[in-house]
Formats: structure tokens, sequence, C-alpha cells
């Protein structure tokens, strides 16, 4: 994803992947709505949605009570169930549509940072060498070497608990077996090719470490516990163990070395959000980081990554660990039954449609916000409103999104001037479009001018009449987002 982004900005860009072949094993399987939207935004989300099944809702601590994604403010109000490796190999078709290097077979041994540059050295066939670029990004796992190597510092708390995962090609259960079953921590999941996953904590098992194999008899044991059979499991395609570790990178930067997805934080798999987290990692990290390469970056913005991205990061850790205990404590004998009084209390709640929304929006990322002061505009999402649109290299009807797909800026007047507004100097990297007529949302009533940025959050937007102070205002604005208009590509 990361790859991708950089490339779509004329980067040159170098993926170092350690596995000589892809994983087709599938850890993740959902992308939520967040995720799907900043797909849609670089014109890419088809692709995805063609090879999945969406559904419209999802769970929160496996409570009965399911979060309603359909109810979000979103054209992707929906969960896309896709295997992990069917999302791998698209974004790597992508990638390589875009010109990324992609070496397999080249494991990372050391990373050394100077003042203009950073050297890694990979070993290939047991042979080393050294690579030197501008910028490296570590997108390398919990045990990254790359964090490792920067001394960033990854505090959080170590495995108490784990679950267990399975991939059957045979399964037979009644609904009313599954429902006993979520009771107890079990999760029943429709894959590809007739599979079906579970996924569920067991009472004896659940302080096994996660190092140690999953056998199919303990699995079958673990489900006849929970559900009061083995719903009818047959040979397993891949059987796993995962644990609880929960950790958060001091910080995401660390001079010319910068960390995304699982590198930044790792969590229980509560309600599917790692995947997800990291594709916004890389959402909101790749332009800022071409931006600077390019030569037109504003004095720190490629410090806000961190600055945006670790409260995210850490929102993402809590929800995961109320989740786990939720789950955790109903399986423990002594507090067996509050715990299941506290699931049942929760429950209840989520069947408030306030609770709802709020749980459904921090799950799916579409509440995800980065603070500014002026307009309370500012820092969200931008929605993806109908419009019709004229001016520079832009006309017709659409919507805004696909004025996104380059990952440019976007000014939007709103104003109904038949001028798109002036970005001058800055026309290289925005798109200006004067909007004669727009869907009617609530969170644009007013607004005269809006400046997206090329992830889809809202950069700056005026409700400003007088067009001399708009215009003033639009100057400094861009100035502060779009950076220095005689910025140049240094490769």
């Amino acid at each position: 994803m990361l790859a991708g982004a950089l490339a779509l900005a004329g980067v040159r860009t170098r993926i170092v992947e350690r596995r000589c072949e892809p994983q087709h094993q599938s850890r993740a399987l959902s992308l939520h709505p967040r995720s799907v939207e900043v797909l849609d935004q670089r014109g890419i989300a088809d692709r995805f949605l063609a090879a999945g099944r969406t559904v419209p809702g999802w769970h929160f601590a496996a409570l009965d009570t399911q979060l309603d994604f359909s109810a979000l403010d979103s054209r992707h109000g929906c969960t896309l169930f896709l295997a992990q490796a069917r999302t791998e190999a698209l974004l790597e078709e992508r990638a390589r549509e875009l010109g990324v290097e992609i070496l397999r077979g080249h494991e990372t041994a050391e990373v050394r940072q100077g003042l203009d540059g950073v050297e890694v050295d990979v070993r290939v066939a047991g042979v080393r060498r050294t690579m030197r670029s501008r910028y490296v990004v570590g997108c390398d796992g919990a045990r990254s070497a790359v964090r490792t190597a920067a001394g960033i510092g990854f505090p959080g708390t170590g495995e108490t608990l784990t679950g267990m995962l399975g991939d059957f090609g045979v399964a037979t259960a009644d609904p009313g077996t599954l429902d006993r079953a979520r009771a107890r921590g079990v999760l029943a999941v429709g894959l590809e090719d007739g599979l079906t996953r579970f996924v569920l904590l067991s009472s004896p098992r659940m302080r096994v470490p996660s190092s140690e194999p999953v056998t199919v008899e303990e699995f079958r044991s673990a489900l006849r516990d929970a559900c009061g059979s083995d719903c009818g499991i047959g040979e397993p395609r891949w059987l796993s163990r995962f644990g609880n570790a929960t950790r958060l990178a001091e910080s995401y930067r660390a001079g010319r070395v910068l960390l995304a997805g699982d590198a930044a934080h790792i969590h229980f798999p509560a309600a599917g959000q790692g995947l997800n987290t990291g594709l916004q990692d890389a959402m909101n990290l790749g332009w800022k980081l071409a931006a600077e390469i390019n030569g037109w970056a504003p004095p720190g913005l490629l410090d806000t990554y961190h600055a945006e991205r670790h409260p995210v990061g850490q929102s993402v850790t809590e929800n995961t660990e109320v989740q786990t205990l939720l789950a955790e404590l109903a399986l423990v004998e002594q507090y067996e039954r509050p715990a299941r009084a506290l699931r049942r209390l929760i429950d209840d709640l989520l069947g408030l449609e306030q609770v709802n929304r709020r749980l459904a929006g921090a799950v799916s990322a579409i509440d995800t916000a980065y603070p500014s002061p002026g307009d309370p505009l500012i820092g969200r999402r931008m929605p993806d409103v109908a419009l019709v649109a004229g001016g520079t290299g832009v006309t017709g009807a659409g919507r805004v999104y696909e004025l996104l797909h380059e990952a440019r800026f976007v000014l939007l007047g709103l104003d109904g001037d038949a001028a798109a507004p002036d970005v001058g100097e800055w026309a290289a990297r925005v798109t200006s479009v004067a909007v004669a007529r727009y869907d009617a949302h609530p969170a644009l009533d007013g607004l005269r001018e809006i400046l997206i940025r090329p992830d889809g959050h809202v950069a700056w937007a005026t409700r400003t009449a007088d067009g001399r102070a708009r215009r003033a205002e639009r100057t400094l604005a861009l100035t502060g987002w779009a950076g220095n208009a005689s910025g140049r590509e240094r490769g």
C-alpha cells in the first residue's frame, strides 16, 4: 500500500521482502469501511469488492448485537470479507503497475542512517549486500528489524492468553449451535472455496504459549467444550495459535526511519482492526513522505505522521484490550457469572443507536479525525458527496473520491462561482474545481471552499463570504499544506 502511494507520486520505491513467495495463509479476513474508502480514493476499490463478499455489520467482543456499519455515513458501509493473501496479491499487482521494484528472498540484516540517507544491509542466498536510500519504512511486522535498528522502543504488555484459529474444509453445525458457541467466545466465518474459519478462546488452553502448535484433537476438544459438539470439522487446511501481546511504538519516526502497520502496533485481533489500521497508516504516510522526497513538503509535515497516527494506534490497542478482557473474564471460573452479566449489559447497550454508532465509527475508522484548529470539519475525513463539477481539467458529474485518484490535493469551490478557485503556483499539486451542484450534507452547510488532503482528510475549510479575505485564507492554507511551490523532485 505504501509503495504504491510513493510510486504514484513519482518516487522510486523498492520493497525488500524476506519471503521468497507470497504467504498463502491469511490471518486477517476483513476490510472495514474506511479501508475500502481509501482504496476507492485511489481508484482500485472495485478490484477488492469484486474479489470478496460484503456484510452490513461486524462484531464487538463477539457480542450478539452487531455493529451496524450500514448506518455509517459512507458509500462503503460494510465489512468486506477478503482473505489477507488476496488483499496482499491485489496490492502487489497495483504496486507493480506503478513500477515498484519488489525484491523477494532479501532479508534485512542491518539498518544505518546518516544525515543524507539510510544504508540497509540485506542477505540474499547467504551473500550480504548494501542498499542505499533517502528513507526507510519498516513494514516488517511485530518483530521489526527496522524498528530495532532505529532504537525505537516498543512498550506494552506481553502475552498472557492465547486463542486458536482453524480453517476447515468441512464444517456442519446448526445455527443454534453456533449461537451457543458465540456466547463462549467462538466465531465462525465462511471463507472462499467452501472453507469455514473457527476462532476461539478455550478455557483449559488459553494460557498455552502461542509458540506451541495447535493439534486437530485439541481444536475438536475446544469446540466440544464451547459448543457441545465439534461442529463436524474435518481435516484442517490451517491451524494457528495467536496471543494478546499489546505494544505501541514510542515513535513512528526516528530521523529517516519510519514505521507502519504491525511494526508500529500489535494487539489481540479483536474486531479485525490490525490490517486495516496498517493500510490507513500507509495512506497517511505515503503522500507526506513523497512530498518530503520531492522537495515541496512544508516544515514539519513528515512529523505529522506520528502526531496523527500514534493516537489512532493508542485507541486501537485500548479498545482491543477491552474486547479481550470481556472475552477472557467469561472463561475464568471466579469471574464467569459477573462477566456474563457484563457482556449482556454491553450487548443491550449496543442496541441503542447512539452507542452502536459510536463503536461502529471507531472500529470501522470512519470517525478517525486529526484534530486541528479552525473549522470543525478540518482534520476529519471528507464525505464522498456526489457533485457536478467544472474547472481545471475536471468537467461533468462525479463524486469527491473520484477527484482523489491521483493523490493530489483537491480544492472545491462551493459558492456557485463558475470559475474554479485560483491556486496559482500550486497548480501542479492541487486540482481546483468549481462545483455547480452537490448533494446536501450537514458537514458542508455554509462552506464556501474546502481543501482536501491527498488522503481524503480535510486540510482547510472556510465559510467566509468576502472574496478578498477568502483568497488570503486560501493562500495561507496552500502554503501550510501544499508547501513551497518551487519544490522539485529529488528522486
